[in-house]
Parts: structure tokens; sequence; C-alpha cells
């Protein structure tokens, strides 16, 4: 699975359907002050990190289970020279624990909410771990429309999986948090995030042939492809939740 997620997003800075201008455009709303601490649960590349430090004089810390992963964040964040302000743990964030509760000014999990099992059960996490007014962010798919069965069963997927972005922003309302801001990712967000992952793969597979996992690559990534052209292009959305805790 790592392999796989490693190789397809090769391409990808950040590594969900959020384009750079966006994630940037929401970093400037956080306004984290002088001196914040801050965590990414599920940080991929550690970009958002990096470009939040780079943003704001705050000290963070980035969690990503991946070995393939972790290590293009300990690169990316040795290259942005910023190995002094942000650690990284090489772990499964749903066991990392604070050494002290409701001491951050923001917990993220972006896109990763399978760490916490749910989009409701993360709010509640993060929220747990910021202090009185700090910033609770997830990244969460929604969707659009009611999916097609044959896409659920082509996907793997339940219509339970997901709620609508109403109900994305009312889980963590439910949850005591306010509710500032959401990105949404347009279509061509979409067909960026996922044309680079095809591509990834077709690329990697020409250059490899002879990977063992090659076949069983093309078959995922081109069962993906066909998926999302037919249904999940029209019926799966994708936002970023910005909320505030009490």
């Amino acid at each position: 699975m790592w392999k796989y997620f490693g190789i397809t997003h090769t391409d990808h800075r950040v590594m969900n359907p959020m384009s750079l201008t966006k994630t940037k455009e929401l970093i400037d709303l956080l306004r984290l002050p002088d001196g914040g601490r801050v965590l990414d649960v599920a940080c991929g590349k550690a970009e958002f990190l990096c470009l939040v430090a780079e943003r704001y004089e705050v000290t963070g810390t980035g969690i990503d289970l991946s070995p393939v992963t972790f290590e293009e964040a300990r690169k990316n964040v040795a290259a942005r020279q910023l190995t002094n302000r942000i650690d990284l743990l090489n772990m499964d964030g749903g066991k990392y624990e604070l050494d002290r509760k409701r001491s951050l000014d923001m917990a993220s999990c972006i896109g990763a909410s399978w760490v916490y099992q749910g989009h409701k059960r993360t709010l509640e996490a993060l929220k747990e771990m910021v202090r009185p007014g700090g910033l609770v962010l997830a990244g969460e798919p929604f969707w659009k429309v009611p999916p097609e069965p044959e896409y659920l069963e082509l996907t793997e997927q339940e219509a339970e999986s997901y709620g609508s972005h109403s109900s994305n922003v009312q889980a963590g309302v439910g949850l005591g948090l306010t509710f500032l801001y959401s990105i949404v990712s347009s279509e061509d967000d979409w067909d960026r995030y996922e044309g680079l992952r095809w591509q990834a793969a077709e690329r990697y597979v020409a250059a490899h042939p002879d990977d063992p996992d090659a076949e069983a690559l093309l078959n995922a990534i081109r069962k993906n492809r066909d998926g999302y052209l037919r249904w999940g292009r029209d019926c799966l959305g994708w936002a970023t939740y910005l909320f505030s805790a009490p």
C-alpha cells in the first residue's frame, strides 16, 4: 500500500485534491501566534507543515505512518532548512499522545480521517489537542450527489463512507467547535490530483517493467481512473474545514 501511494503521488507537493494556491490561501487565514505549536497528523511529504512554518514563527510536529512518504517528508524539511522547527515521527498518528492536553495552537489531519475511524472522531481527537481558541483543521471528501451503486462497488466503498459538505461542517459544530472557513476543491483541482497519479503510475511501470508489482499497480490505477472519469468526478467532492475550539 505504501509503495502504491508513494509512486502515485510522486509529482504531488500536497497529497490531496487541494491546489497549492488554495492551500496557501488557507494558511494565510490561520493567523497563528509567534511561538505557537502545531501538529499535522498524516502529514505526507510535510509540505503543509513547511508552508505553515515559512509563513509563521511556529514549531511543528508531523506524523506519518508510511515509511516511503516519511522519507520524502524528511528530505523536504531538510531542504527547506526547517529541521530546527519541525519534528517528524514515523508512526500511527492515532497512537500519538501529547505531552500536555489542549496545548496546541493548531491540530490538523488533512485527508486521513481513517486514522481516527471517521471525520467526526477526527474532529473529536483534534479538539482535545488544542488550547481554548486553538484551531482544528480537517480535510475530508463529501458526496456532491448520491453515488451510483456501480461506483461504490468498483471503488469498494459504501454510501455511508462520507457525508455531505453540510454534514461535514455540522459534525464539528455538534462537538462545540466554531466553524470558521472551508475551501472546496474544484473539478480542475480534482483533475490535476487524479491525473498526476495516473501519469506517475504509467511512467513508473514504463521505466520499471520488471517490477513484480507493475501489473497490480497498473490494474489499480486504471480502475481508479475509470471510476473517476465515469462517476467520481460528478459525485465526489473534497473540502478542508477550519474550526476553532471553545
